[in-house]
């Protein structure tokens, strides 16, 4: 509990001024989604992983939320922000298309070192309630050099 309250109190400021009401008539997806990748970064850096990047995007397509170091490890996150429990989990919402659409911008990114590192896909999952601080949920290797062939 201790660090989901350390991100609340991180992101309070920026969810009591600018993240919009719940109610369906003012819900603006945009700024739910702004408030879900500032809360996945906070808890990746909570969990020790350093920030390289937000919302890149390649000249060829794609784009990833957020690339981080994760000790030796380059990790291409994933960012799903959910306003609530019915539409399934953050696994589920990665389909076919989008996985390969993160591929093709982590492809990019790793075209651009000098020399091959490690890397993983992880999703991270914000559930974000008005009024409550939001929950966050890391999937490591959410999906992996298996999934290639775009299934």
């Amino acid at each position: 509990m201790g660090l989901v309250r350390s991100i609340a109190a991180r992101l309070r400021r920026f969810h009591n001024w600018n993240c919009p009401s719940l109610n369906r008539a003012e819900r603006n997806t945009g700024w739910v989604g702004m408030y879900g990748e500032l809360a996945a970064a906070s808890f990746l850096r909570a969990e020790g992983c350093a920030i390289l990047r937000k919302n890149w995007r390649p000249v060829r397509g794609g784009e990833l939320d957020i690339v981080c170091r994760d000790g030796e490890c380059l990790v291409f996150v994933e960012v799903k922000t959910r306003t609530g429990t019915g539409y399934g989990g953050a696994r589920r919402a990665v389909n076919a298309r989008k996985r390969a659409l993160i591929r093709q911008a982590a492809a990019e990114w790793m075209r651009q070192l000098p020399e091959p590192v490690p890397s993983r896909y992880d999703v991270v999952e914000i559930l974000y309630r008005e009024g409550q601080p939001p929950e966050c949920r890391r999937i490591r290797g959410a999906f992996g050099e298996k999934d290639l062939s775009g299934s």
